[in-house]
Parts: structure tokens; sequence; C-alpha cells
């Protein structure tokens, strides 16, 4: 089995009394392509927000290749090796697609040369001195994808990244996602045939605690899984 790169032992997060997360013991091998679902509230946001150090944790430990990373701030993960997206896109919207990724690039020591191959790798090249802000929300969205590799992350963590786009787009995020097999990455998807095509193994949350983990077809199988989400509309 792969080396660890990220767990959470007992992580809990309660607000004003009110459990978000309750306990999650969450284990991801190094090179795995992870999704993790769950129905609205289920606590994923809150669970990706204290693995990336903007949601502080009410106790647990975070992990991150063996070390404790519990109580570092958000900018120091990030220099650690860990990327994120948000919902939204964040990309500087007045500058090119070329400045965009190589703004990203320079944080982690990059070149020109990995502008180049970031560029061709998520096949934004023909676009790359076309103002950003010009984009189409789907191209944004891939251009935010750059960005993140960019910094060469040892983890990736995307969040709904396929909201908001059209179903061509969706295919090519797909596509761009199962050609990465040197990042691990920590996908949250509501899109569930995004979610059974790229991942290689998915982490079910409900009420805040894990429902279930395994392959896409274990998790299609599950009858729990069934009866808290996959047979919801929303799914």
């Amino acid at each position: 089995m792969a080396a660890l790169i990220l767990e959470t032992r007992g992580l809990t997060k309660t607000y004003a009394g009110v459990t978000a997360n309750q306990d999650v013991d969450f284990a991801l091998p190094q090179g795995q392509i992870r999704a993790l679902i769950g129905p609205n509230g289920a606590g994923k946001s809150t669970f990706v927000g204290m693995l990336c150090g903007r949601i502080p944790a009410t106790r647990g430990t975070v992990l991150f290749d063996g070390k404790d990373i519990s109580h570092l701030p958000a900018h120091k993960r990030i220099a650690l090796g860990i990327a994120y997206t948000f919902q939204i896109t964040s990309v500087f919207a007045g500058l090119s697609v070329r400045e965009n990724i190589a703004l990203a690039a320079r944080r982690a020591g990059g070149d020109d040369a990995r502008v180049d191959e970031v560029l061709a790798r998520v096949a934004l090249s023909d676009r790359a001195e076309q103002t950003a802000g010009d984009l189409s929300y789907g191209h944004q969205r891939i251009l935010e994808i750059g960005m993140g590799l960019a910094q060469t992350p040892r983890l990736f963590i995307l969040d709904e990244p396929t909201q908001g786009l059209a179903e061509s787009e969706v295919a090519e995020f797909k596509a761009l996602i199962t050609g990465l097999r040197d990042t691990t990455i920590l996908l949250i998807e509501h899109n569930m045939s995004v979610v059974m095509e790229t991942a290689q193994f998915i982490t079910v949350l409900n009420h805040g605690e894990i429902l279930a983990e395994g392959t896409p077809d274990d998790i299609r199988a599950n009858s729990h899984v069934q009866a808290a989400y996959l047979g919801t509309e929303d799914a």
C-alpha cells in the first residue's frame, strides 16, 4: 500500500454546540484520486476547511506526510504542497491566461518552461495571451486548475470543480483529472458521473461522520449510501 500523504484522527468541529464533523478518521494514500461526497449539510466543506487550515478544528489531528499540521495556518500548508481550488473561480481577471499561470508557478519557484508545460497540460496553450476575464466560465475553472498545478502540489483539493460547467466542459475536466497520475487529488463533487468515472476510491460523509468508503462499485452497491445520498434528486 502507498504511504499516506494525508490523515486525520478524531477530527471534530462544533459551532455553538452544533457538531459539523464528529471524530473523522480519514486516510489518503499518495497518488490516489479520492472523491469526497455526501448530501448537502453533510460536513464536507467544514472538513475540507480543516484540512486546508481555513477552519480551526475543535479537536483532532491533521497529518500531512506523517507530520502534524493541525496548528499551521493555511499559507504554511500551501507551502508544504497543498493546493486548493474554491467553489467559485479565483483567477486574476485582468491578467492574461499565461500571466495567471506564471504567477502561480513563481510561488513554487517554477520557470517559463513550467508555465508552458502547464498550459499544454490543461489545453490552454492556444488561449495563453487571452485576458482571463474574457474566458468562458468553464475555461476559467480549467485555468484555476492550471494555476493549482503550476504550484506542483503534492495534494490537490478540488472543491466542486464542475459546478456551472457545460456538458462538453465536464467531459474535458474528466479527461484532465484522469491524466493527473502524478498528483494526489481530493475531489469534492456532486456530479456522480464525474465521481464514478474519475475517482479510484470514494469517502461518503453524512451528518458529519464517515458513512462509507470504498471503490466506485462498492459505493454504488452500498444500501446505506443509496438511502442517504445516491437515491436523492440532488445527488
